[in-house]
């Protein structure tokens, strides 16, 4: 049921309004001048405002400008007895969708408010649609490596160079090749994504390749692979250093001769595909151990993109946080929440082994358990939702501050960075699978990463079920 608001000084104007849009099944609240009006307006969602002009305190033209920068979708049909084409173009201007003089004639004013709604819910769908349709979000970030990154796709994207894209899980890999389509000479023609790990290894030639009709058991019609589909565009490989070694042959002829065979098919196929690879593992060392081929990490890495760990770049954690806060904010219909300096210094401080994929389910996590302003303590009680909510802030707080006391007096033990690193996410790894009784997948869902890395990760560092 839709939810009317009507503001005007006049009683007798307010009833029967209410009294007619009622009676056709809107839900409908009245109020008697512009300033409370307008509150009303800040503090619930309406679908429609019918607004006087001439009116006490503050007059609806007024109430429109203010209503409009506070909530641009939201429809306003405006009223009034002494009303001239020069107001009505007035308000128009000012963003009303229509407007009605006094008395309102009845069929005129039904079919008004009944377009208006019409007009604001297809306004809303659109911008759904809009944030479903478009996953290109902004490269957000000011810190030095950011910006080498934003240089590099402007001088890379619109050439047809290959691009080995290196970084952590959440890091913001998909999002640096979605902008090197965007930015390239192939933006018109679609970019086709692959999860290499997510496919498995018997099924990734014929993903990435087709098959025809008989090639195997379940191939019950002939298929059509992501090179063909990418054809004129620009495929991307995700997680490449978990391809299978019999794609790797394939995808390495791909690219060496632009041609490809469907599995189970003789005719070649020629291909007009720009590749952008990207994969969190070191494939070097993965070579080393004869997981990798070397002449496709050499095909693929023309170019190099490392995208650094959020930890990295926590000079960028402010921009990123508050980009967050607007953006979630919005989605949900309700004002954009503070967040204090002692939260934000928190937030740093913080370890991020999810990245900004983390990051933004952090802040979705404190708009919704928070109060007006997001805090320090805030922070510390959400930051491990798995813990719940039941433990008191203060507490949460001591233990942060008694984990990071224990890790400083440790630091000398750590020859560089990566070192400490690999212990803080060994330590962090264990910690969360003794909590989840070692069920790997619920561990995986957690700490947002994909089972598959769980398991390299648990067999990087060695860790083992401690026997009962």
């Amino acid at each position: 049921m839709a939810k009317l608001l009507i503001i005007d000084d006049e009683r007798a104007i307010r009833s029967t309004l209410r009294e007619i849009l009622e009676y056709e099944n809107y839900d409908v609240e009245d109020i008697d001048n512009g300033v409370d009006g307008l509150d009303l307006i800040k503090k619930k969602k309406f679908d429609l405002v019918l607004c006087d002009i001439k009116m006490n305190k503050m007059d609806g033209m007024e109430v429109l400008e203010q209503a409009q920068a506070y909530s641009p979708d939201l429809p306003f049909i405006m009223i009034s007895g002494h009303g001239t084409v020069e107001t009505a173009i007035e308000a128009s201007k000012k963003g009303a969708f229509d407007f009605i003089s006094k008395p309102p004639d009845l069929n005129r004013l039904l079919i008004t408010v009944r377009n208006a709604l019409d007009r604001g819910t297809l306004v809303t769908e659109t911008k759904v649609l809009k944030r479903k349709a478009s996953k290109t979000r902004d490269i957000l970030g000011s810190s030095e490596s950011i910006g080498k990154i934003k240089e590099t796709i402007e001088r890379v994207a619109p050439t047809d160079a290959r691009v080995l894209i290196t970084g952590a899980n959440g890091s913001g890999k998909e999002l640096v090749a979605r902008w090197l389509h965007e930015k390239s000479n192939r933006a018109d023609s679609p970019l086709i994504e692959v999860n290499c790990a997510a496919i498995p290894s018997e099924l990734i030639e014929s993903e990435l390749f087709g098959h025809e009709k008989g090639s195997f058991t379940s191939a019950v019609k002939q298929r059509i692979g992501k090179f063909e589909l990418a054809n004129g565009g620009t495929l991307f490989l995700d997680e490449i250093g978990d391809m299978s070694l019999s794609a790797q042959a394939k995808v390495l002829r791909a690219l060496q001769e632009h041609k490809i065979s469907r599995v189970g098919g003789e005719k070649e196929l020629e291909v007009n595909v720009r590749v952008l690879a990207a994969t969190n593992k070191d494939l070097l060392k993965e070579i080393e151990d004869g997981n990798f081929r070397m002449d496709l990490y050499h095909r693929l890495n023309v170019i190099n993109i490392h995208v650094p760990h959020l930890t990295e770049r926590i000079e960028d954690i402010p921009e990123i946080a508050q980009h967050f806060l607007e953006e979630i904010c919005k989605e949900y219909g309700m004002p954009v929440k503070k967040i204090g300096d002692a939260a934000m210094l928190a937030l740093q401080a913080l370890p991020w082994t999810g990245n900004v994929r983390e990051l933004h389910n952090m802040i979705e996590r404190l708009i919704i358990l928070s109060d007006k302003a997001i805090t320090e303590q805030d922070v510390a009680a959400f930051a491990n939702p798995g813990g719940g909510t039941n433990i008191g802030a203060a507490h949460a707080t001591a233990v942060g501050q008694q984990a990071a006391r224990s890790l400083s007096q440790n630091y000398d033990s750590f020859n560089n960075f990566q070192d400490y690193k690999d212990h803080a996410e060994k330590e962090f790894i264990k910690f969360k699978l003794e909590k989840n009784n070692w069920n790997v997948s619920k561990t995986a869902d957690d700490i947002d990463i994909q089972r598959s890395h769980l398991y390299s990760k648990i067999e990087k560092f060695g860790l083992k079920r401690t026997a009962e």
